[in-house]
């Protein structure tokens, strides 16, 4: 079983900058993919950005030049960096990681539990 505890988020005002981090922890041999979705009110789940274990990355519209997703392999853990935060950004941001538990069992698909992010005046 594998766990994602995402970490950082708040209420801020627009045009500051803040790092979500993820840790992903248990049965795990290789994280393949990793990275971030959000949901805002009212709206779907959407990708925000994602990197793979060949630091392959795939960065929605919304991320482009606003935010950034780096990784720390040691620590099975990446970070979404956030600058000039709009109110627009508001949404619960959560963690998704793909697993390969152990060594050539099938992959799993896991999310963190989501942590918000308020954008306001």
């Amino acid at each position: 079983q594998v766990r994602l505890v995402a970490s950082g988020g708040g209420s801020l005002q627009p045009w500051v900058s803040l790092r979500l981090a993820c840790v992903a922890a248990g049965s795990i041999w290789c994280i393949t993919s990793q990275g971030w979705y959000r949901q805002a009110p009212g709206k779907e789940r959407e990708l925000v950005a994602t990197i793979d274990s060949d630091d392959s990355t795939a960065n929605s519209d919304i991320a482009s030049g606003h935010f950034t997703n780096s990784r720390d392999t040691a620590r099975n853990a990446v970070y979404l960096h956030m600058s000039r935060l709009k109110t627009e950004d508001t949404a619960v941001y959560y963690c998704n990681a793909i697993v390969e538990p152990e060594l050539e069992y099938p992959h799993t698909d896991n999310w963190g539990q989501g942590t918000q992010v308020t954008v306001s005046p």
